[in-house]
């Protein structure tokens, strides 16, 4: 037996032993993802218990160094940690953009302080993240951001808004680009900056969508004082100051990929599940099959778009892991991502029919097929819109000629 077939036996055994069968129901949906931070509570005991086991395991965040919180799982032991964990169809024990996005900019820019406090952090729940980059007037075009950071010597002052700010209103820190040279070029004079959102100054907006409930706030900064140290470690500004551009580059990488690793038509009624959700509300011919051609079709058609995507990820992450990296590849995961997910929730919205478009008294439930239809339309514009995520296709990984 290999190495990697050893690590697979072990693997297989442990999620047997510690995975709770609560745990193992494929559910992607936000609202019963384990997300941590100072406000967290666990929704069950078995949610609790994972959670507790993949700590133990280092298996929050498995590729992460040892001493950072993480297994030191090399990325090919990595693939195999996540094949058995989908084929037991388990949860992830802990999910959030500390673990996706910031933790991965910290391992590529930060300094050793700063990963120390801050990665341990995320492994273990701790602290919840959200991201400051969007502002109105700087979404698509983000390097045009204005929100203002002036040196005081022994800390930051911070003045500006964000808006689209995921989860901005139960987060404990944030990640911010701010401007600290309004006379450089505008991919210059811009810095990443790590702070507390309990800070004095900082304020919340909840953002309502029109599917009746939203992750997005706008965020408020009014004479946010930042310290430069923490101790006797400058630990606010992560890589160099006026050169945010290039930690922000990098994370963009790993939102794109993180969206666009999300398979699209998951969860409890994915394409190995359409079916029978189709054949429950729309019923079945006398040969078993479903009694509508059309719909046959779209689902079969679904099934396809989804193994064809997922074989796609497969493709691109043992690149990436092969050293090539994921690039600009990113955008084109995305995207697809994003057109599928919509396709999905249209395909779930058709079976559906019109039970599936009931408005009740109080609007729309949380959670519902129509809930989720709308606010995966929202897909075409989060993480960088359907637009940017093309052109940045066309030019960087087909590499076509301007028009």
């Amino acid at each position: 037996m290999s190495d990697l077939e050893q690590f697979r036996a072990e693997t297989r055994a442990w999620l047997a032993e510690n995975c709770p069968e609560e745990m193992r129901d494929g559910d992607i949906t936000a609202e019963n993802q384990c997300w941590g931070g100072r406000q967290w509570e666990f929704q069950s005991d078995a949610q609790k218990r994972w959670f507790e086991a993949a700590l133990a395991k280092g298996y929050t965040v498995p590729t992460w160094p040892k001493e950072y919180g993480g297994a030191g799982l090399s990325a090919d032991e990595a693939k195999i940690l996540t094949e058995e964990r989908d084929r037991i169809n388990a949860r992830k024990p802990l999910s959030n953009f500390g673990i996706s996005m910031l933790g991965p900019a910290l391992l590529a820019f930060g300094t050793h302080e700063q990963k120390l406090m801050h990665l341990g952090a995320i492994a273990r729940g701790e602290i919840r993240w959200c991201q400051g980059y969007s502002e109105p007037g700087a979404g698509s075009d983000l390097a045009s951001l204005k929100t203002k950071c002036e040196d005081k010597g022994d800390h930051w002052l911070i003045n500006g808004q964000k808006i689209w700010t995921s989860n901005a209103d139960i987060s404990d820190w944030i990640f911010c680009l701010v401007r600290t040279d309004f006379d450089a070029p505008k991919h210059k004079g811009i810095t990443f900056i790590l702070m507390d959102m309990a800070s004095e100054g900082i304020s919340v907006k909840p953002i309502i969508l029109i599917s009746g409930h939203s992750p997005f706030c706008e965020t408020f900064f009014d004479d946010v004082k930042v310290p430069k140290a923490y101790g006797d470690d400058n630990l606010s500004v992560v890589g160099e100051v006026n050169r945010g551009w290039d930690v922000a580059k990098n994370l963009l990488v790993h939102e794109r990929g993180m969206l666009g690793t999300m398979s699209p038509l998951r969860g409890a009624t994915g394409p190995e599940n359409l079916g029978g959700y189709a054949a429950g509300e729309i019923g079945v011919d006398a040969t078993g099959r479903l009694d509508d051609p059309s719909l046959r079709q779209k689902i079969a058609q679904a099934e396809i778009d989804d193994w064809a995507y997922n074989l796609t990820v497969e493709r691109l992450n043992d690149e990436a892991n092969a050293g090539n990296g994921l690039g600009a590849k990113s955008s084109m995961l995305k995207y697809a991502a994003s057109e599928l997910t919509k396709k999905g929730s249209q395909l779930r919205m058709d079976i559906g029919g019109t039970d599936a478009a009931t408005i009740g008294p109080d609007g729309i439930e949380y959670g519902s097929l129509a809930n989720t239809w709308l606010y995966n339309r929202a897909y075409s514009i989060l993480g960088g819109t359907t637009e940017v995520q093309l052109n940045i296709i066309s030019k960087r990984v087909l590499e076509l000629p301007s028009a």
